[in-house]
């Protein structure tokens, strides 16, 4: 007799917080750092309208140095505000229109650069969004490893709308994944609950009403909870994010 072998089911996990991700063993394993409002959403647009590198930074002055020392396109962002000094800020609308085909960004901001910061241990680092979702989930099972999911939060904080993220890509990847951990489901039954409208949903949620304080905000907010605008995967090599290969090809 002959045994038929099993082939291991991959596991999802939810990291809520850069600040528990040395909770975490990433070796081996695929992070997917979301920011939904709105580093992540801001690199993935970019990367969609042409950027070809984009090089995340947690330091003000490293972003600045490499805007005026190397060629790069600053962007930079404190507490939902743009830096002075700097060409951009974190508005995902800044890098439609060709405005940014063939350039190289810097970025740095309050909680995105940071939760890639924290992640370079894992095998692989790409960025997630709402319009990426079904990109990634693509990604995710053409790769076949173990992920975990990186909220940036606020400031070490949990946040509402990258736990959603966490919760629309389990759902994304439905049986193909192991989603045991209290965090995970938590993530997709908010994700259930609020997917018909996740404005609607998100709406009373801390770092939207910090936002709302900021003019214009309504359509960058909007704009960030699309599902499925671009199809690129910004995937970490070395230092600098560039699109996957067969986003490039395509």
């Amino acid at each position: 007799m002959f045994e038929v072998s099993k082939v291991r089911m991959r596991n999802i996990e939810v990291c809520l917080s850069p600040e528990l991700v040395h909770l975490f063993d990433l070796e081996g394993k695929i992070v997917v750092v979301v920011d939904v409002l709105r580093a992540t959403s801001c690199m993935v647009t970019a990367m969609a309208n042409g950027v070809k590198e984009i090089k995340p930074v947690c330091d003000l002055t490293i972003c600045k140095e490499l805007q005026s020392k190397e060629g790069y396109i600053g962007a930079a962002e404190r507490n939902g505000i743009k830096e002075a000094g700097f060409k951009f800020g974190n508005s995902p609308y800044s890098y439609i229109d060709n405005c940014v085909e063939n350039e190289r960004l810097a970025i740095t901001t309050t909680n995105g650069t940071v939760a890639i910061e924290k992640s370079k241990s894992a095998d692989e680092v790409i960025i997630g969004a709402f319009l990426n979702k079904s990109a990634v989930v693509t990604y995710l099972l053409e790769r076949d490893k173990d992920v975990v999911v990186v909220c940036a939060g606020w400031k070490g904080q949990v946040n509402l709308e990258d736990t959603l993220f966490a919760g629309a890509l389990i759902d994304g990847l439905g049986d193909n994944y192991n989603h045991n951990s209290d965090a995970s489901l938590l993530a997709l039954n908010a994700y259930e609950r609020g997917q018909s409208d996740l404005c609607k949903y998100l709406e009373n949620s801390n770092h939207v009403q910090r936002l709302s304080k900021m003019s214009d905000i309504g359509r960058d907010i909007e704009f960030c909870l699309k599902e499925d605008v671009y199809k690129v995967v910004p995937v970490l090599h070395g230092d600098v994010l560039v699109p996957n290969v067969s986003f490039v090809e395509n």
